[in-house]
């Protein structure tokens, strides 16, 4: 009996029986409709009349299903109430293509048929099979017209049949409502699942929280890496020198102390980015905007440090730097500059960490018409560096930026030494991680 008086079945049955509740707007419009071209006639006595006005019932309900919200409300009665096994996802949010909104109303139009019938059936066919049954025992019920029993099945045999008849008609009513319910759960994925079009925006809507987590992880590695990175050398040096030279000593400390309270702001600065850029992705995802939420952030950052701040980067960076300014640094958009400052940094990071000590490090900046130029050359150490576990992500950073802002970025050896470029476009185009 599970099957048919189990939870799932009560719960379908439930469901069923909201859709005939939402089928009689409609149904009762059709009966106008046909009562207008039978004067007189009363509609609800002629079952004809009334699968004429249940054939005009349906396509009114059609129409009204078409609205994008109609697919929300489906979405939520059909995961509380139609059983449907987990791996059976539906759609959430407003339908917003054709197709989605077609398969909505396709949906909802199946869902009132058939709750129509099944509400028809439990209201008619539920007193007068309990009546059947009990018909034996009540001499009342026996008399009741409702009941009145055509001669030729009036029998001594009936009283003794009368309550298996009516136990297999509710039996039958409870089958037929079991059955629309799990035709209503095997068409809930194809009509109300995911279309295409939905797929592709949450593919849109993942890819922007990871360009999200990407941004923020290329900040804080930039930053305080570099940091980390510059802290290290000063201190090394400091030691080895503790005794002999106290001077150096003492610069090496205020070095370290200025870098780290600038690394303390930038970090500040990262995570207020990361919450206004969070706070747009979930504006954007309301307003069901095209702009993913990187492009988002990147248009309203406005902090953090440009191509102005390289003059006090270089001078606390731990190596010596030859650093040649071509053309006018004003020029430079703030986003464009922002992102040639961590390219800069992000190379003098891996000069402390893995250059040798053949020579000074040479960064040229060259601002052009239409682009910035950032060309660093380091030594290369004597020795391969050691591979960290988890390095590596630099210079991957450093392409992200530039390909962000629609330009290119590389690195690799250069006349026998390390050499990293970018070139980034005044005006950026692409915000497409490549």
């Amino acid at each position: 009996m599970t099957p048919l008086l189990g939870r799932r079945a009560r719960l379908r049955w439930l469901h069923l029986i909201i859709g005939g509740a939402l089928l009689m707007p409609y149904f009762l419009v059709g009966t106008a409709i046909v009562g207008s071209f039978r004067a007189g006639a009363n509609v609800f006595s002629s079952p004809v009349d009334q699968l004429i006005a249940f054939a005009f019932a349906l396509p009114m309900a059609s129409v009204t299903a078409l609205f994008p919200l109609a697919r929300p409300l489906s979405v939520s009665a059909a995961r509380a109430l139609c059983g449907l096994e987990p791996d059976r996802p539906l759609a959430d949010g407003p339908a917003r293509t054709r197709q989605a909104r077609v398969r909505a109303a396709l949906w909802y139009t199946l869902h009132v048929a058939l709750g129509g019938i099944v509400s028809g059936m439990t209201l008619a066919l539920t007193p007068f099979a309990v009546g059947v049954t009990v018909l034996p025992f009540f001499a009342a019920v026996r008399e009741a017209p409702v009941l009145d029993v055509p001669e030729a099945l009036d029998g001594p045999w009936l009283p003794v049949l009368a309550p298996f008849a009516g136990i297999a008609m509710l039996a039958a009513m409870a089958g037929c409502a079991a059955a629309a319910g799990a035709l209503l759960a095997d068409r809930a994925p194809v009509l109300l699942g995911p279309t295409p079009d939905d797929r592709l925006a949450a593919a849109e809507r993942r890819l922007a929280g990871l360009a999200v987590r990407n941004r923020l992880a290329r900040e804080l590695h930039d930053s305080v890496g570099h940091a980390l990175s510059a802290v290290t050398l000063q201190a090394g040096a400091a030691r080895r020198v503790l005794d002999s030279d106290p001077e150096f000593v003492r610069e090496a400390l205020t070095a370290i102390e200025e870098t780290t309270r600038r690394t303390v702001d930038e970090l500040d600065s990262v995570l207020g980015l990361l919450r206004r850029t969070a706070d747009t992705a979930k504006d954007a995802e309301d307003a069901e905007d095209a702009e993913d939420a990187e492009a988002a952030g990147y248009a309203q950052d406005t902090t953090g440090p440009g191509l102005d701040a390289l003059d006090g980067l270089l001078a606390r960076c731990g190596v010596p730097v030859s650093y040649t300014a071509e053309g006018d640094r004003g020029a430079v958009p703030g986003a464009v500059a922002r992102e040639a400052y961590r390219i800069a940094q992000e190379g003098l990071s891996n000069a402390l960490r893995h250059g040798g000590r053949g020579g000074p490090v040479r960064l040229r900046i060259t601002v052009r018409a239409e682009e910035v130029e950032i060309v660093m050359d380091s030594p290369l150490p004597a020795r391969p560096s050691p591979v960290r576990p988890g390095g590596g992500r630099g210079l991957r950073g450093v392409r992200e930026r530039a390909v962000l802002l629609g330009g290119r970025a590389g690195a690799g050896p250069h006349d026998g030494g390390w050499r990293l470029t970018a070139c980034l476009p005044l005006r950026p185009g692409a915000r497409e991680l490549a």
